[in-house]
């Protein structure tokens, strides 16, 4: 047999990929099991934003390869969308490109800007895939902390005192996943004084600014130049196309051509339609953000009462579509917790150890489930305790 390669010996199977495989075999064993976990929004793109998928897919000369930075038009759409949202300038030609979902940039950032025995700043809590593409390229993951005490920001100050000369490339992700933590004007200007006098790019990585926030913000609003900054955006949960894997990257047009080299070798473009759809839907009015929104403003009071239920303490200033709240101090491991609820009760929460050590003591619940799956999971939990109490 081949041997697997040596790069895969350094990360593990992507949490939730194998934990949605164990949730399929319970259900296929006939549990009825409340998936609360994930963050695949369950509500679908805009008719109008479906309707001209359809219409362009119809079209006989729409299916050939499309150009490595995709259309202009979709490019024209972002820079509308970052002038209208964010009042961030932005030029269509040079300083956004399109991605087959933001994930995939994080894999090319990555792959443009750091070589092996290079170190990159990672989140704890973060988003894994900071870390797992960074050792999949031999680059040094070093972790700074976010802690509930400092509003989940990074202490720079701190940072500043360490040793930072190997560092090319921080990762920030602003409204924050898992913690909720908003973006605010002043963290992106003390990060972009950050990065200037260390010499290090700061990516933020920004795919919930329009969910459940009243304050949406760039991080590109704060450096003018661009020289300091990248930020990576997405269409799967602002718009609920997270199927349909349209991301993008802004920036100066020097990263942006970076980027883009290390894209070019890898895939080839995206389906012209899905362009075409992503660019109308980047242009929906107000009004359809603010009924996706009070869809889940109407789910977040029942994960609320079900968080409650458990002990669990979640802050009211959270944004984003999912709630990060801490256990109760009775309860001794998280993960004992999350397995009980799931194989007792058939409800699944995410560990937040998942997310990185520091997130040990909470539990993430998301908002992408009908409010009746709440109501069923709160009934679930109560018949649980109450297990518990008589065995008790």
């Amino acid at each position: 047999m081949i041997e697997i390669a040596d790069r895969l010996r350094s990360v593990k199977e992507y949490y939730f990929s194998s934990k949605l495989q164990d949730i399929a075999q319970l259900r296929a064993k006939g549990k009825d099991i409340l998936n609360l976990g994930v963050g695949s929004p369950d509500l679908p793109p805009s008719d109008s934003t479906i309707a001209i998928l359809k219409q362009e897919a119809d079209k006989p000369n729409q299916h050939a390869y499309q150009s490595y930075r995709s259309s202009i038009e979709l490019r024209d759409s972002v820079a509308k969308f970052y002038k209208k949202l964010y009042e961030v300038e932005i030029n269509a030609e040079t300083e956004v490109l399109p991605l087959l979902g933001s994930k995939e940039g994080v894999m090319y950032i990555s792959m443009a800007f750091l070589n092996p025995g290079d170190e990159v700043l990672v989140p704890n809590p973060g988003y894994p895939a900071y870390s797992a593409i960074a050792q999949l390229l031999g680059v040094h993951v070093k972790t700074y902390d976010l802690l509930e005490e400092n509003n989940w920001q990074p202490d720079l100050t701190a940072l500043e005192k360490e040793d930072l000369s190997k560092v090319k490339l921080m990762w920030v992700n602003y409204p924050n996943m898992p913690t909720g933590a908003p973006a605010t004007q002043q963290l992106f200007k003390k990060l972009v004084e950050f990065a200037a006098s260390k010499n290090i790019l700061v990516v933020n990585d920004n795919p919930y600014s329009q969910v459940l926030n009243d304050h949406p913000i760039s991080i590109l609003s704060a450096d003018e130049t661009k020289e300091h900054v990248l930020e990576l955006n997405s269409m799967s949960k602002g718009f609920n196309m997270s199927g349909w894997r349209v991301g993008m990257v802004l920036g100066h047009p020097t990263f942006i051509n970076a980027v883009l080299q290390a894209k070019s070798n890898v895939d080839s473009g995206m389906f012209l339609p899905v362009q075409k759809a992503a660019a109308h839907a980047l242009q929906l009015p107000e009004e359809w953000h603010i009924e996706r929104n009070s869809v889940y403003e109407e789910r977040r009071k029942y994960a609320l009462e079900l968080l409650s239920e458990l002990g669990c303490i979640a802050s009211p200033n959270q944004v984003g579509m999912f709630l990060w709240a801490k256990v109760p101090e009775f309860i001794k491991e998280t993960h004992v917790l999350v397995d009980d609820l799931l194989h007792e009760a058939h409800v699944f929460l995410t560990p937040g150890d998942v997310f990185g050590s520091n997130g040990g003591r909470y539990v993430r619940i998301s908002l992408c489930s009908p409010v009746a799956d709440y109501k069923e999971a709160i009934k679930r939990i109560v018949k649980w305790k109450q297990k518990e109490q008589q065995l008790a």
